[in-house]
C-alpha cells in the first residue's frame, strides 16, 4: 500500500512538473514579440543620428555661405543657403518621426573649422556623398525591415536631396570662378528638393505643387 501511494504521489509530481513546464513555455511564447524591441530602437537611434547630422549640416552651411559671400562667391553662397534650408527641412521631418516613436529630438551642434570656400565645398561634397552612398541607404534598409513607413519616407526625402547637393557642390567646386554671380535656387518645403529652376508643376520627389517652392538667393 505504501508503495502504491508513493508511486501515486510521484505521478502527481510529474503531472505538476509537466504543468509548470507548459506554463513556462506558454509565457515564453507570449513574450516572443518583445524580441522586436531592439529593432524598433535601432530605427529610433538612426533617426536621432540623422536629426543630429542634418541639424549640424544646417548650421555648417549657414557659416559656409557667409564665408563664400566674404570671398565674393555669391553663387556658392546662394547654394549653401539653399542647402542649409533643405537640411533644416530634413531635420524637421526626422523630428516628427522621432516624436511618433516616443523619442525626443536632440542635436549637439559642433561647427567645423570654417576654411576657404574651395575647401568648404570639398568638405560639403564628402559629407553629402557619405549620406547619399552609405548612411541613408543603410537607414532605409533598416526602416523597411521594421516596416516603419514614416522613417522610410523621411530618409528617402533626405537621400534624394543629398544626392542633388553633392552634384551641385561638385559643379561649383570644378568651376568656382563661374560661381561669383548670385544664383537663385528653389527648395521644396516638404522634401528639401533643391533645384536652379522649377520646370515642373509638381515636385518630382514628393509631388508638392511647384508654386510652394521656396526661393533662395
Amino acid at each position: 500500500m505504501v508503495t502504491r501511494r508513493k508511486r501515486f504521489k510521484e505521478s502527481l509530481g510529474v503531472i505538476r512538473f509537466t504543468g509548470a513546464g507548459l506554463l513556462v513555455l506558454s509565457l515564453l511564447i507570449l513574450a516572443g514579440p518583445v524580441a522586436a524591441a531592439p529593432a524598433a530602437a535601432k530605427t529610433l537611434d538612426n533617426l536621432m543620428v540623422a536629426f543630429n547630422g542634418e541639424s549640424n549640416a544646417h548650421a555648417k552651411y549657414v557659416e559656409f555661405a557667409k564665408k563664400a559671400e566674404s570671398e565674393g562667391y555669391l553663387g556658392v553662397a546662394s547654394l549653401f543657403k539653399a542647402a542649409a534650408k533643405a537640411e533644416e527641412i530634413h531635420a524637421a521631418k526626422h523630428a516628427e518621426v522621432i516624436k511618433k516613436l516616443g523619442g525626443t529630438p536632440k542635436a549637439e551642434i559642433k561647427l567645423p573649422e570654417i576654411k576657404s570656400t574651395a575647401e568648404n565645398l570639398k568638405a560639403a561634397i564628402e559629407g553629402e556623398t557619405y549620406e547619399r552612398d552609405k548612411m541613408y541607404p543603410e537607414f532605409i534598409t533598416q526602416a523597411k525591415a521594421e516596416n516603419n513607413k514614416d522613417a522610410v519616407r523621411a530618409f528617402n526625402f533626405a537621400v534624394k536631396a543629398e544626392a542633388q547637393h553633392a552634384v551641385l557642390y561638385a559643379e561649383a567646386s570644378g568651376n568656382l570662378e563661374k560661381w561669383k554671380d548670385a544664383k537663385k535656387f528653389m527648395v521644396c518645403p516638404e522634401c528639401g528638393n533643391t533645384v536652379l529652376s522649377v520646370d515642373f508643376k509638381k515636385c518630382p520627389v514628393c509631388f508638392t505643387p511647384a508654386e510652394k517652392f521656396i526661393s533662395i538667393s
